[in-house]
C-alpha cells in the first residue's frame, strides 16, 4: 500500500482539525471524519466519508488521527466510545491533542495490547501554522512507528522524534510553558512602554530587530496592538496547559514560580469571562489589573 492509500480516520474537526483536514484531502489522502458536532464535518462531506460514531469512523483505517480539546475527550472517545476496541490490527492511532504524558502512555499500551501502533504528536503553530501545513510537530513513539507516520506529517508540517510515547507531550508541555510566559512577557512589556508615553508599535518594530525579538513578540504583540483577539489558541486552551504543567512538575518534585504565575493570571482571564479569546488576550486581565487600556499612550477607560 502506498502512502497516499493509507486511510485516515480524523476523529476532532475543529480549530485545528478543520485546516489539517483539508491539507489531508489535499495531498490524496481518503478520510473518513467523526466529530461530536456533525455539522463541522460538513464542508468535506463531497470528499470524505462522514461517521455516526468514533468506533465507525476507525474501523477501516489505516492511520487514526485525534484532534480534541484535552485528555478526558480523548479519554472519552478513544477508549469510552469504542474506538480503541475498533481499530484494525496493524493500524496506526496518532494522538496529536495536548494531553497529559501519562495519558499518552496508557493510551499507548491499549493501542499495543489491540495490535496497533501508537504516536503522540502534539504541536505548535496555532490555526495560522494548521491552514499553512507548516505545524512544528512533537511526535512520541518508536523509530518505526514515528517512521510510519512521516507521509502523513508531511501534508501536515514539520515532524520531530522527541523520544518513546509521552516525550511528545512532553515536549508540548515545554512549548506552551514558554509561549504562555512569553505572552505575559511581552503584555507587561508594551502596557509599560505604553504607560509611560511610548508607542507600543514602535516599541514592538524596534524590540523585533534585537534580542528580545521572538515569534510571540511578532504576531501576538501585533494582536495586542490591534485589539484582534479572535482565537486562534483559546485561552481556556492555554489555561488547561498551564495546569498540566504544574501537575507534571508536581509529579517531578520541581517548583516552576513562573509557570505557577502564568498559569494563575490565566485562571483570572478566563473566570473574568474570556475563556474563548485567543491565548494573547492575557493582555485583558493585565490591563483590569491596572485600570488601562494598551493604546497610543497606554491611557483608557478604568474598568
Amino acid at each position: 500500500m502506498t502512502d497516499k492509500h493509507l486511510h485516515i480516520a480524523f476523529l476532532g474537526i475543529g480549530l485545528m482539525g478543520a485546516p489539517m483536514t483539508r491539507n489531508l484531502l489535499d495531498a490524496g489522502f481518503p478520510m473518513t471524519l467523526w466529530n461530536r458536532t456533525a455539522s463541522k464535518c460538513e464542508p468535506f462531506a463531497s470528499e470524505a466519508t462522514i461517521a455516526d460514531s468514533p468506533a465507525e469512523a476507525v474501523a477501516k483505517a489505516d492511520v487514526v488521527i485525534t484532534m480534541l480539546e484535552n485528555s478526558d475527550v480523548v479519554e472519552q472517545v478513544l477508549v469510552a466510545q469504542g474506538a480503541m476496541d475498533a481499530l484494525k490490527p496493524g493500524a496506526l492511532v496518532i494522538d496529536m491533542s495536548s494531553i497529559q504524558p501519562s495519558v499518552a502512555r496508557r493510551h499507548g499500551q491499549l493501542a499495543a495490547d489491540r495490535g496497533a501502533g501508537y504516536v503522540d504528536a502534539p504541536v505548535s503553530g496555532g490555526t495560522l501554522g494548521a491552514a499553512e501545513a507548516r505545524l512544528s510537530i512533537m511526535a512520541g513513539g518508536t523509530e518505526a512507528d514515528v517512521g510510519r507516520a512521516r507521509p502523513v506529517f508531511a501534508a501536515l508540517g514539520k515532524c520531530t522524534r522527541i523520544g518513546p510515547v509521552g516525550s511528545g507531550q512532553l515536549a508540548k508541555l515545554a512549548n506552551q510553558a514558554i509561549v504562555g510566559i512569553t505572552i505575559g512577557a511581552v503584555s507587561e512589556a508594551l502596557l509599560l512602554a505604553a504607560k509611560g508615553g511610548a508607542d507600543p508599535a514602535a516599541v514592538r518594530e524596534a524590540l523585533l530587530g534585537g534580542f528580545a525579538g521572538s515569534r510571540i513578540l511578532e504576531l501576538h504583540g501585533q494582536r495586542m496592538i490591534d485589539r484582534d483577539f479572535a482565537p486562534g489558541a483559546p485561552a481556556r486552551i492555554q489555561l488547561k496547559d498551564m495546569r498540566m504543567i504544574l501537575d507534571e512538575a508536581r509529579a517531578e518534585g520541581l517548583t516552576l514560580p513562573l509557570a505557577q504565575q502564568t498559569h494563575n493570571e490565566y485562571l483570572s482571564l478566563v473566570a473574568n469571562g474570556h475563556s474563548d479569546v485567543d491565548h494573547s488576550g492575557l493582555l485583558l486581565e493585565l490591563e483590569h489589573l491596572n485600570g488601562a487600556l494598551l493604546g497610543a499612550h497606554g491611557q483608557g477607560p478604568k474598568e
